[in-house]
């Protein structure tokens, strides 16, 4: 049985609609992009597990909330060339992927 979201719960997927129809498509590119510098390991410039995760602990104030498995997963989700890292094409594709109705608005543009 899927799990009621409380009404003042707000998801990704709700949000991304109302920035492409706010910032346009350039500016929400800018966004993601921001949100991928966010995120990733500045040594390596990718996103990894372990940057996920110490990035949601500190810059996105969820404390110790994502498990280590949880991260990698997160990471799986996205990873389209199997090496394991979210480059910064990965994690706009994922973010997209993401919200469905920003793809079915795609495709009633198409």
């Amino acid at each position: 049985m899927e799990e009621e979201k409380p009404e003042s719960s707000i998801e990704f997927e709700d949000l991304l609609p109302v920035m492409v129809a706010r910032l346009g498509t350039e500016g929400l590119m800018e966004e993601l992009c921001k949100g991928f510098r966010l995120l990733m390991d500045p040594v390596k410039g990718v996103i990894t597990a372990d940057s996920l995760r110490r990035s949601s602990a500190t810059a996105l104030g969820l404390g110790g909330c994502i498990t280590e498995e949880e991260a990698a997963s997160m990471v799986r989700e996205g990873d389209l060339d199997r090496d394991g890292v979210l480059d910064q094409m990965e994690f706009c594709v994922l973010m997209l992927r993401l919200s469905p109705e920003l793809m079915d608005m795609h495709e009633r543009w198409s």
